[in-house]
């Protein structure tokens, strides 16, 4: 015989923890908020700009997007063989932009040497350069054949 006294509590659509960072209001513990889409994308542009002007390795990495672009055009490759590139690169690029924002946090978090500080450097520089290796074996892939085929 079931206890009729005793119910169960409800059961939950999501689970709690997954709740509680819900319930967490990002404005709440930021000191700028966009006012506007106008505004964020100014930011964006921003940190673009940032990156361009402080970031040596982005300059170079805008050098050879130029020319992976220009090699592509030139070779005429199909529009879905530029789409890989053109996906490769900005891979890339966005790797590029989240090793400098981590580091621009554990810098900020971290002002003397921490291992784990290190640790989180290390692989966001790691993320870069799996970028890297892998957009030189796909622009290989891609524009190796018909570059090959051009020259020859």
């Amino acid at each position: 015989m079931m206890d009729d006294d005793k119910k169960s509590p409800p059961k939950r659509l999501i689970h709690k923890d997954i709740q509680a960072t819900l319930a967490i209001n990002p404005e709440d513990y930021s000191l700028q908020v966009s006012a506007n889409r106008l505004a964020s994308l100014r930011y964006a542009v921003a940190g673009w700009l940032h990156m361009l002007r402080y970031q040596k390795n982005t300059r170079i990495q805008a050098v050879a997007s130029v020319a992976v672009f220009t090699v592509s055009f030139w070779l005429a490759i199909p529009p879905h063989d530029l789409a890989i590139i053109i996906l490769t690169v900005a891979m890339v690029w966005m790797a590029e932009f989240v090793n400098a924002a981590v580091e621009a946090a554990i810098n900020l978090a971290s002002a003397e040497f921490h291992p784990m500080a290190k640790v989180g450097k290390d692989v966001a520089a790691a993320t870069v350069l799996l970028g890297v290796v892998t957009s030189i074996v796909i622009g290989l892939l891609i524009l190796g054949p018909p570059l090959w085929e051009r020259l020859t």
